[in-house]
């Protein structure tokens, strides 16, 4: 048997499989229960200290944070990357929405992100 982790829509399941021969018939599979997802880290506490800023960087896909290019007080023009997320072995800039000055990086390398996650903020 093996056990696995699977998230649909944002719903955590462990799944186990069993392995075996097959009868050619389908067995009835049984329902695996959801568990509670992991709890995201706080957006009202940012990993590089500091204020919340107006400008929001949101992440445009699931993902984990691959590296950080930018640091809190650092001015950045519009297109500039400030961090990269890594989804399905590619990485994806996540960039400056316009000018401004990195009030705040809301996580870490290696953290795990949904979409939409309020990654960095801008002044």
């Amino acid at each position: 048997m093996k056990n696995y982790t699977i998230t649909v829509n944002g719903n955590v399941y462990d799944v186990v499989v069993e392995e075996g021969a097959s009868t050619g018939a389908p067995a009835a599979a049984p329902k695996a229960a959801p568990k509670a997802a992991p709890k995201a880290a706080p957006a009202a506490a940012p990993a590089a200290g500091g204020a919340q800023g107006s400008i929001k960087i949101e992440a445009g896909a699931a993902g984990k944070v691959f590296k950080v290019e930018a640091s809190v007080g650092q001015a950045v023009k519009k297109g500039d990357t400030v961090l990269i997320l890594e989804a399905m072995k590619m990485e994806i800039p996540q960039v400056a929405p316009e000018d401004g000055t990195v009030a705040s990086i809301n996580v870490n390398v290696g953290d795990p992100v949904e979409a939409g996650a309020v990654l960095a903020t801008l002044n």
